[in-house]
């Protein structure tokens, strides 16, 4: 066995980062951009007014002044001319400030009669502009890699990016093995259970940018799980569920190893998951996740999207793991890393009394995975500890 950090190295080994290509910017939050983002203008382009009211002279501005009102600027309409002293332009929030003002006094802070304003007492001190290229300046670049969140499409749009160069998304097979399994909606035999694994996987991925295709099942046999496999090769990574353990029905592994797989590994020091393999079948990198419903999850979390992550260029690095406190005492851990499913609370983190790696209930409940260290002593409640959000 090895540990969970020597497995990511060799799964990283596997996955070549995949290229490029454009997309709208409409079609561009959850992707990875790959080529920075430029903006083509300043933002503002123009000293804008931040609120409704008045464009004057700043240095005219004194509670009682009266200025004549000469004309309006509003977002779009801009005014033409300039202010002279002794001139006001109604102006509205995000019009450009006309020439000659320095300053907006809002409208709550104006009487006005005809083309005569005049200020009243309690004036702020604000100049209420918005200088041009406040925001940003033109040259100014969103940097890549990195993965777009809305805020960064919004970012994009205002500086003028149509288009923006993005990873390729992953194109990721998933192969469910097993005699016992019928697909979701039909009806299980007296022994046979629903197939869960590769829903579960296939959503994960794809709300984490890869494009998830789900196989047919793949019987326990030679001949299923090679039929299977040959639909997978156009894949850029190959995922199967279950079969990967040394039982008599687990063919996975030796079916992989009879068309070429070059294995990288089995077996990691985790639980769940521990039945865990990897490497490149026919120059497709392959990772054979356990068949138990949490096992194959965790597995998910843990491995399989740092792998896409790195396969869309972003960095090879673990998920990062947060920190809490204990709400609660734990026992030592054994000689494998534990990935507890868990609550987060108030007072803390909450592991489940029941760990059984088949009760996708319990994961269902879960918002966390409480990491345990290979041998952890036990742990009394507000001892601080790491987990990994879920």
């Amino acid at each position: 066995m090895i540990s969970v950090a020597e497995a990511l190295e060799q799964l990283f080994a596997l996955a070549e980062p995949l290229g490029s290509e454009e997309v709208p910017l409409a079609r561009a939050n959850g992707r990875v951009l790959t080529a920075p983002v430029t903006a083509l203008r300043d933002q503002p382009p123009f000293p804008a007014s931040a609120m409704d009211g008045y464009a004057v002279i700043g240095d005219e501005v004194h509670p009682g002044a009266r200025f004549t009102v000469t004309g309006e600027a509003a977002a779009g309409r801009a005014f033409t001319g300039s202010v002279a002293p002794g001139e006001a332009v109604r102006i509205f929030t995000g019009a450009p400030v006309p020439e000659g003002a320095t300053r907006v006094v809002i409208q709550e802070d104006v009487t006005r009669e005809g083309t005569t304003i005049t200020l009243s007492d309690g004036l702020d001190s604000a100049t209420h502009i918005r200088d041009a290229g406040i925001d940003f300046a033109q040259g100014q670049t969103i940097p890549a890699p990195r993965r777009l969140r809305p805020a960064e499409i919004a970012l994009a749009a205002s500086m003028n990016a149509g288009r923006l160069t993005v990873a390729r998304r992953p194109r990721v097979a998933l192969i469910s093995t097993g005699d016992e399994l019928v697909l979701p909606g039909d009806t299980p035999g007296p022994d046979q259970i629903v197939a869960s694994n590769t829903f579960g996987l296939a959503a994960l991925l794809e709300a984490n940018g890869a494009e998830a295709r789900i196989l047919p099942i793949a019987r326990d046999t030679v001949e299923s799980l090679t039929t299977t496999f040959d639909l997978a090769m156009d894949a850029d990574l190959i995922v199967t569920i279950g079969g990967a353990s040394v039982g008599d029905h687990d063919l996975v592994g030796p079916v992989a190893r009879d068309l070429g797989m070059e294995q990288s590994f089995y077996k990691v020091a985790m639980r769940p998951g521990k039945p865990l393999m990897a490497g490149r079948l026919r120059g497709v990198p392959m990772i054979g996740l356990p068949g138990n419903p949490v096992s194959a999850m965790v597995c998910g979390h843990v491995f399989l999207l740092p792998v896409i992550d790195a396969m869309q260029g972003l960095p090879a690095v673990p998920r990062p793991l947060l920190e809490t406190t204990l709400a609660t005492d734990i026992t030592a851990n054994g000689p494998r890393a534990h990935y507890m499913r868990a609550r987060l609370t108030p007072e803390g983190i909450t592991p489940f009394e029941s760990q059984d790696s088949a009760l996708l209930s319990i994961l269902g409940a879960a918002d966390a995975l409480l990491v345990r260290p290979p041998k952890a002593p036990a742990a009394k409640a507000g001892t601080t500890v790491s987990y990994l959000p879920l």
